[in-house]
């Protein structure tokens, strides 16, 4: 298992939050999932109220990485729910993160995957396949490129261009 906290890794990499190589996304999502510390390089999403190509994200093999879906904020329907986060834990996804709702927040708790989005709302998203993939994304206070480093635990989140050194237990 790995072992790190996102504080440890602030203050033993300020030089980085400093020039920008590594930032903090701004505080205020909300946790779900049964793994609470993940990290893993980036794939984005780039969608608004539609979450087709969530779907099919979370069907392909995640190898570890952090599926980061950029719902523009929108919290008026839910771009994730049990059945997705199911799908991305069996395939293999660190953890996902949604800036924008989800849904089904007690088979989200049941998921052996983390989670962390903006808010909860039981509408499901349309599935017209609107979006787009691998893009650079930015929201709540930060920039993500694809492959980039995301790093998570109970404090928060931070997003590096490098990787960093975490220790295995």
């Amino acid at each position: 298992m790995t072992s790190f906290s996102t504080c440890d890794l602030c203050d033993a990499h300020e030089d980085r939050l400093l020039d920008g190589r590594m930032q903090i996304v701004e505080p205020g999502y909300l946790c779900f999932g049964r793994r609470k510390r993940f990290h893993g390089p980036a794939s984005t999403l780039a969608v608004f109220e539609d979450n087709a190509l969530v779907r099919e994200a979370v069907q392909r093999p995640g190898h570890g990485g952090v599926l980061v879906v950029d719902g523009r904020g929108s919290i008026e329907v839910a771009l994730l729910g049990g059945n997705l986060a199911n799908f991305a834990a069996a395939n293999g996804w660190a953890g996902v993160i949604v800036h924008g709702a989800v849904r089904d927040v007690d088979e989200l708790n049941e998921a052996e995957i983390a989670i962390r989005a903006l808010a909860l709302q039981p509408r499901r998203a349309g599935k017209e396949g609107e979006g787009e993939r691998d893009v650079r994304v930015q929201f709540s206070g930060v920039s993500i490129e694809p492959g980039a480093h995301i790093y998570a635990d109970a404090d928060g989140i931070i997003v590096s261009i490098e990787a960093l050194q975490v220790r295995v237990n």
